[in-house]
């Protein structure tokens, strides 16, 4: 088994990939390949997999969890990373607005243990309004 964390994954699509903790490739995740709810499935989720060699490069098959599944803030996927074999089609996470505001303030928390709640609050609306504007936040 190997170790990493869901770098993404298109539910409406059926499949992502998982970054292997030793490095290297980013890893092809196929929704018949999970021995888990597929609802379980966010960005920077830490799982256990098996790596197979598919038609187009290593895929991972039996992926599981590796911790619970508790809410952690997850990696920034840099806009316009492209899909499987650079096919042009750019991914990206789209959170509900409470997904994200949770995630904007346990990743605010982090890097500035001294902001103050009103602090937070004014920067979360800010960028809130900025991911409803890129259609990284759903209504």
């Amino acid at each position: 088994m190997v170790a990493g964390r869901v770098v993404r994954f298109d539910s409406t699509r059926g499949y992502g990939f998982i970054s292997p903790a030793y490095g290297g490739e980013d890893v092809f995740l196929h929704v018949n390949d999970l021995l888990m709810p597929e609802a379980y499935l966010r960005s920077g989720l830490q799982v256990e997999f098996e790596i197979e060699e598919g038609e187009r490069g290593q895929k991972a098959s039996s992926v599981r969890l590796a911790e619970p599944a508790e809410r952690k803030p997850t990696e920034m996927v840099p806009t316009g990373t492209l899909g499987p074999a650079g096919d042009g089609e750019q991914l990206c996470d789209v959170l509900s607005q409470d997904e994200f505001r949770k995630e904007m303030t346990e990743l605010l928390l982090a890097a500035a243990p001294s902001l103050t709640g009103e602090q937070i609050l004014a920067i979360r609306r800010r960028v809130v309004d900025f991911g409803k504007r890129h259609g990284w936040v759903e209504d």
